[in-house]
């Protein structure tokens, strides 16, 4: 359903494609779904870096249901502001496609129908903003009454969604003959695996208890572990950093537009293109988005998992870390285990964001229409996501099954973490 007012379906790739592939595509056509559910991703983001930053969050955060649904009220008020801002934008960039300026012709002239232009903005607000609002009520009866969470499958159908006209996109270009088309299947299929294995990767810290009084009998506590994953960040690294590399390639991209052009802002700007012809170019970049990832790893891995706050509840329970003293040592410890095992997860997460590049360049796809299109639907971020959600769901069906007494979904093996 398009946004009214909007006569053309353009579509394009580049620094949109990583909004448009959360949107399912829907971004590009300005349908009323144009922002999918970005915004309230983002709201999520910055409401889980305000709970670390403000007391009274943290506060609200340990009063349990009713501190999390508050806090949840709080995400749906955030994104209702970004959606009216970010709105504005996507209203904006329709109207210089359909207008163009003095500098740049217009791209979709007659993208916007006259006869609304007066009334283009509100209704554009009031469309795209309610087109969110109905997904994010979507995705909550579908965690509420369905499987899994709803949210992450809305993400998930979007980037399904996407595939086969990617795929048609992509295979119908001249430089695919046979032989590429096959590497790139082998290439994906080796790239699903590898993101499983992220995905599932744990290291297990061994526990126990001490005796506990069953009937008359003290009886030893049996053994548990604590699962830190491997990839404990999860997509968000990538998010971070794609979202921060994109932003000096809009500012040279304006000041590159302005009146008094400069020769040096095509230099600069080829630093941040992933396809240079020259070869330090896209090394720099590949540089800069790898450390931006294995930070972001480390800085949201930090926001999740309060090493002191952990030792102090198994202090506080009787549970210890063999041959580690409960306390202090204790959350050194925990520190020391998280530290180990979150840069090889961080570089295995770089590794995958940048290996849509790396496959682009050697298979000679940067110059087709079909490159860009492979970049944002088999990139990092789409894989994780794609994996993530489909292992969880699969869990969670087995678990559904196996209580209602029927066979497991997944016979021989289950779904479980790889230690």
């Amino acid at each position: 359903i398009v946004v009214a007012g909007i006569a053309n379906d353009p579509s394009s790739e580049g620094l949109l494609g990583m909004v448009d592939l959360f949107a399912g595509g829907a971004l590009l056509k300005f349908s009323i779904f144009a922002l999918g559910i970005m915004p309230y991703i983002s709201s999520s983001i910055v409401m889980q870096l305000f709970m670390v930053l403000v007391p009274s969050l943290q506060k609200l955060q340990k009063e349990g249901e009713e501190g999390r649904k508050k806090i949840g009220q709080y995400t749906k008020y955030g994104t209702v502001i970004l959606c009216a801002i970010q709105s504005l934008a996507v209203i904006q960039l329709a109207k210089g496609w359909s207008t163009g300026t003095e500098l740049e012709p217009a791209r979709y002239p007659g993208l916007i129908n006259s006869s609304v232009v007066p009334y283009f903005y509100l209704i554009g607000i009031l469309s795209i903003t309610t087109g969110t609002v109905l997904l994010i009520w979507l995705g909550e009866q579908i965690t509420e009454r369905g499987i899994g969470n709803g949210i992450s499958l809305l993400i998930f159908a979007g980037i399904i969604g996407r595939l086969p006209e990617s795929m048609v996109q992509l295979f119908s270009t001249d430089t695919m003959d046979a032989l590429s088309v096959l590497i790139l299947l082998i290439l994906f299929i080796l790239l699903i695996s590898l993101t499983v294995l992220l995905t599932q990767g744990v290291r297990k810290v061994p526990l126990q208890y001490g005796k506990q009084m069953v009937g008359r009998k003290m009886v030893q506590a049996k053994s548990q572990s604590i699962p830190f994953k491997v990839n404990g960040a999860n997509v968000m690294p990538i998010i971070f950093a794609s979202s921060l590399i994109l932003f000096p390639q809009t500012i040279i991209q304006w000041l590159s537009s302005s009146s008094e052009q400069w020769a040096g802002w095509a230099i600069i700007m080829d630093f941040f293109n992933p396809f240079s012809q020259i070869w330090y170019h896209a090394l720099f970049y590949y540089i800069i988005y790898t450390s931006l990832i294995v930070f972001f790893a480390y800085f949201y891995t930090a926001i999740q998992f309060n090493p002191a706050e952990l030792a102090e509840n198994l202090k506080k329970y009787g549970g210890f870390i063999p041959g580690i003293r409960p306390g202090s040592h204790t959350k050194e410890y925990i520190e020391k285990v998280l530290n180990r095992i979150t840069l090889p997860g961080a570089m295995f997460l770089a590794g995958l964001a940048l290996a849509p590049y790396i496959i682009i360049k050697f298979l000679d796809l940067s110059s087709n229409s079909g490159g860009g299109s492979l970049v944002y639907t088999f990139g990092g971020t789409s894989l994780l996501i794609m994996v993530g959600v489909a292992l969880e769901t699969l869990k969670q069906i087995e678990s559904q099954l196996l209580m209602r007494n029927y066979e497991g979904f997944m016979k021989k093996s289950k779904i479980k973490g790889r230690s």
